[in-house]
């Protein structure tokens, strides 16, 4: 059977594979027709030889030519955007609209744009000038980077077209992207319209290159090649500590986004005041999408009372009566049903939900559980056990003391949201919790929902592990996440000749000088 070409050294060629495998629709568990490969180590050696390669052109390539490249891609995929939508759709069975082609999209090209505009300004180098010692560092790029994409954003995330393909490619990288085996065909249609960027700014041929699946022996002897200068990785915490395990064995950065419940704490007084506002509230952002969002609010901190006891009828009234969506594949669905048997053996209790859903294709009903805050102390590991789609956990504490308890057991996250009473009356609580929360997780938020992530220089998408790999890098954020993808370079007596252009004296960009011991 012929499958499809992988994209190695700017040519389509076919693949030299172990085996092949088919993409699905989720909405109808079908099959989609075109069969693509899973490729052995011959694939993976050429593409790393190819990225070398370029790499070798890259490094001391101009940021403008690079931004050139970003803004010809972003081009582009506007240009392919009816077709990039239609098949995401049937890969994803996320909606053409509003979702795929009037908020990805445009996310993706925006981001896209963002990272031509700080390659071209080299401000994200963070230059440093020590005149009278005459040592000077900056950042630069630190190798082939190899990309792995999540199944919940082809687009905005994916490993040809999202936010850690752009940061590499802005900081100086090729990249070499493997595909999520969920949408194969959406970035087989990312990876042509960055060959043909490419072309069009005369880019080298490795600059980006793409394979659709390897076995997982073969992954993480990619991540540890010594042609590889770092990965990035977003998906199940599973397989991403199995690539963290190789790349550190063999001293190679990976970074990545890995598992998060996101916990949204209402203090007391804001549930009494507008507890029937903030459980539709918190119901819509954590159904929204079927809960596929590594943002989604998967737990919830409550004192005990009767504004809580009403907020959780609430949300389990409007849970029930929402309607359905699909997953994103059968693997989400069947861990869906794993986390909740582990849950529920652990003894939470079901207030809606749990079993198979009434959605189309693959699908779980609407899910809300509970436990007190007792019963999660004895379990903490196993209580904040993610259910990553359409459900949430609803933990009641008995007092302040206990949700604060509660709130030191967790592991890292993504955010973590505090909602109180805009009259001042929840500030002991707030002043109480809130430092605790501030440890925990990579974005704070206050009296507001954690699925949106803007895409802003200030934004934190990362956070203390198992959200990341490390919590003092951004996912998402231009320049910011581009330092995930450089190495600091120091020069130490270097003639002026033979420094980069941003680390001269007579450099007229924006540095940060040390003249007569003062820093400028």
């Amino acid at each position: 059977m012929t499958t499809e070409p992988v994209l190695i050294a700017g040519a389509w060629q076919v693949a030299d594979s172990t085996g092949m495998f088919q993409a699905e629709n989720p909405a109808t568990k079908e099959a989609l027709a075109p069969v693509y490969p899973i490729s052995s180590w011959v694939d993976c050696d050429a593409v790393l030889d190819a990225a070398a390669a370029a790499f070798v052109e890259m490094r001391s390539m101009p940021g403008s030519r690079v931004a050139e490249f970003l803004e010809a891609f972003a081009n582009a995929i506007e240009a392919r955007a009816d077709d990039l939508v239609e098949i995401a759709n049937l890969e994803t069975a996320l909606p053409k609209s509003p979702r795929l082609a009037d908020v990805e999209l445009p996310r993706t090209t925006g981001q896209l744009r963002q990272a031509a505009a700080a390659a071209r300004s080299s401000n994200w180098t963070q230059p440093v000038i020590d005149s009278a010692n005459n040592i000077r560092s900056c950042y630069g790029a630190i190798g082939p980077v190899c990309v792995f994409g999540p199944n919940n954003f082809p687009f905005a995330f994916g490993s040809a077209s999202g936010g850690d393909f752009a940061a590499a490619i802005a900081a100086g990288n090729p990249v070499i992207a493997k595909a999520n085996s969920s949408h194969p065909g959406t970035t087989k249609i990312f990876a042509e319209c960055a060959k043909a960027a490419a072309e069009e700014t005369n880019m080298p041929e490795g600059i980006v290159q793409l394979i659709y699946r390897t076995n997982h022996d073969i992954g993480q002897q990619m991540v540890t090649d010594e042609r590889v200068g770092a990965t990035g990785y977003t998906g199940s915490r599973g397989a991403g500590l199995a690539l963290k395990r190789a790349a550190d064995g063999a001293g190679k950065p990976i970074y990545l986004e890995l598992s998060s419940v996101n916990p949204v704490v209402f203090l007391p007084a804001v549930l009494q005041q507008k507890g029937a506002e903030l459980a539709t509230e918190f119901s819509g952002s954590c159904l929204m999408g079927t809960g596929q969002f590594c943002t989604n609010p998967g737990m919830v901190l409550v004192v005990k009372s009767e504004a809580a006891d009403q907020f959780i009828e609430a949300v389990t009234t409007q849970f029930s009566e929402a309607p359905v969506g699909t997953l994103l594949s059968g693997s989400v669905e069947k861990s869906m049903h794993q986390s909740h048997q582990i849950l529920t053996a652990a003894g939470a209790e079901v207030l809606c939900g749990t079993g198979g859903g009434s959605g189309t294709g693959y699908c779980t009903a609407n899910s809300l559980l509970k436990v007190t805050g007792a019963q999660f102390l004895r379990d903490p590991e196993t209580m904040q056990t993610e259910a990553f789609g359409n459900s949430s956990l609803i933990v009641v504490a008995e007092d302040l003391d206990e949700a604060a308890a509660v709130l030191s057991t967790l592991e890292g996250n993504l955010t973590g949201c505090l909602y109180s009473a805009e009259d001042g009356s929840d500030d002991a609580a707030y002043d109480l919790l809130a430092p605790v929360l501030r440890q925990k997780v990579g974005r704070l938020l206050n009296d507001k929902m954690p699925t949106g992530v803007a895409v802003s220089p200030a934004m934190n998408h990362g956070g203390p592990y198992p959200a990341t790999g490390h919590p003092g890098f951004t996912a998402v954020g231009i320049p910011g996440a581009m330092l995930r993808f450089a190495m600091l370079q120091c020069y130490d007596n270097v003639r002026a000749t033979r420094l980069p252009e941003i680390l001269r004296d007579d450099y007229e960009g924006q540095a940060q000088r040390l003249i007569d011991g003062v820093w400028t």
